[in-house]
């Protein structure tokens, strides 16, 4: 393991560190900050080309700090004007397609497809239709909800202004909102991991982040999911559960994440903060829904009917096994073949995988030496639902990518990822192009390979966050955080037996999440690690 040096390696013959002035006592509200150059092998070897990684005689960590911290640009700000510069890219790269004229197929010739615009005239919102109450909705109640939100108005501004054009104002105005719950989920981020806030990097510079921003409202849900997170890691438990279950109202994934909390609840034998947030998320979702299943029942059972029917999509290990190349003119091996003429019967099929795969994980939670952190086992709980299920759209990549920078912030793996989804996201608007026109533009087993790659690197990621939840000590989170869980709130109170190098409870001496109580000795611990 390599020894990195911390606040308290360089120290006079006093005690002090060294450049500490006689007298004066070192400040104890200087955190031990990773630095990606050294920690993470894939970020060392690019920073050879510009000079090598911060040496071992550097400014001590603490002064390094604080003179980084009077100047404007600190990481956590980089990392935000990066995100906001993906964003920009993004609106760019989205741009031809803004202005709802999609003739020749534009709209997939040129990467810009959204839902957001399309499914502002396919809703009726452009003609003043109020979600499930005048029109069925594919999407859960809060996302509907959102979009006649934002929706509406454009429509009732119209009315003033007929000159305007519905489509490419009710787009900027989506774009815009999505944009800024982009950002604030970068800062849940940078939050909840303010000794590494250069993971949050990962996110601000995805490429999945550049073509998928805005194709659907999925960041309403994410900035739920995460929002939840940060409650947790703050003690927070009923806030968590409120927006979790928000979260569920608008997209359904983000109530996966009660998963992990439960299995670490009974690994930590306190339950009740976990069952109140269940509890009050519950609620929350209910309280959401309620009022539009009273009103109008059919049209809020559109999502619900419209997912038991839908069949196999594209992309999915479903499709890659109904579609799999055999030569001789031939697609696909039993029984993918026979399930996706089955519907009824797959639909039973993912939901058992599903769950077993769920179950697995729970035995992990239990079982691991040191207690898994919550959002390893949160990333894990998605990435299975996706693997699994019969459902894979473009934009579900966005689900797994706040997970990802909280689970395993280490760029090597994250950009192999982020490699095959972009390979898969030029595969997709081929095979949709393909299919306008009847006229094919990559071969089948292009796009078969593009979703097995996408596949693959999301089944290695689980692969490697699994490895570092049996091998605590090769965690790098563990390593910056030595002390405990960063997001594991009021389950960090309970000691969880010896550690993995048999170094005492796993218990944090602070609130959880917060910057704790003896911080000299959260920073000589930190010094340790890897």
């Amino acid at each position: 393991m390599t020894v990195q040096p911390s606040a308290t390696d360089d120290r006079t013959e006093s005690g002090e560190p060294a450049g500490v002035a006689a007298g004066q006592r070192p400040s104890t509200d200087v955190d031990p900050v990773d630095h990606p150059g050294r920690s993470d092998w894939f970020v060392r070897g690019l920073a050879e080309l510009g000079g090598g990684p911060l040496g071992d005689h550097a400014v001590a960590r603490e002064h390094a700090r604080a003179l980084w911290s009077r100047r404007f640009w600190s990481a956590a700000r980089i990392v935000l004007a990066l995100t906001c510069l993906s964003l920009v890219l993004h609106y760019i790269q989205k741009s031809p397609c803004a202005d709802g004229a999609w003739t020749d197929n534009l709209q997939y010739t040129r990467f810009c497809y959204s839902d957001v615009l399309a499914l502002y005239y396919a809703e009726g919102l452009d003609r003043g239709q109020v979600p499930y109450l005048d029109h069925p909705v594919e999407y859960p109640v809060l996302t509907g909800v959102f979009m006649g939100i934002l929706g509406l108005p454009v429509y009732h501004l119209a009315q003033r202004y007929p000159e305007i054009n519905q489509g490419q104002w009710a787009y900027h105005l989506n774009a815009l909102v999505l944009c800024i719950l982009a950002v604030a989920t970068v800062a849940m981020i940078l939050s909840v991991r303010r000794r590494r806030p250069w993971d949050a990097a990962l996110f601000a510079l995805s490429p999945a982040l550049i073509v998928t921003a805005t194709v659907n409202w999925d960041f309403l849900a994410i900035a739920l999911a995460m929002g939840g997170l940060w409650a947790w890691a703050r003690r927070r438990p009923v806030l968590a559960g409120v927006l979790l279950g928000l979260g569920t109202a608008a997209k359904l994934w983000p109530g996966f994440l009660f998963i992990p909390l439960l299995f670490l609840a009974l690994r930590a034998r306190r339950l009740r903060p976990v069952l109140a947030s269940v509890g009050v998320g519950i609620a929350a979702c209910v309280a959401v829904n309620l009022p539009f299943m009273v009103l109008n029942y059919e049209n809020w059972d559109r999502f619900i009917e419209l997912n038991r029917e839908r069949g196999v999509d594209w992309g999915t290990f479903w499709y890659i096994g109904n579609k799999l190349p055999l030569g001789g003119g031939e697609y696909g091996i039993y029984p993918f073949t026979w399930l996706a003429n089955n519907i009824p019967v797959l639909n039973p099929v993912t939901y058992i995988l599903i769950i077993l795969g769920w179950f697995g994980v729970g035995v992990l939670a239990l079982s691991t030496k040191r207690r898994p952190r919550v959002a390893q086992l949160a990333f894990l709980v998605v990435a299975i639902f996706l693997i699994f299920n019969k459902v894979w759209s473009q934009q579900f990549v966005l689900w797994l990518l706040p997970l990802v920078v909280l689970a395993r912030p280490r760029w090597g793996a994250f950009l192999a990822w982020q490699f095959a989804e972009v390979g898969y996201f030029v595969a997709f608007y081929g095979e949709l192009l393909g299919v306008t026109t009847g006229k094919a533009v990559f071969p089948e087993w292009v796009f078969v390979l593009a979703s097995t790659l996408r596949l693959g690197t999301v089944v290695a990621l689980c692969v490697f966050v699994i490895r570092d939840m049996v091998r605590a000590e090769d965690d790098p989170v563990r390593q910056t955080y030595p002390e405990g869980d960063p997001d594991g709130g009021v389950l960090n109170d309970h000691p969880d037996g010896p550690g993995p190098d048999g170094d005492g409870p796993d218990r944090a001496r602070g609130p959880a999440g917060r910057e704790g109580a003896d911080r000299p000795q959260l920073a000589a611990a930190a010094g340790r690690g890897g």
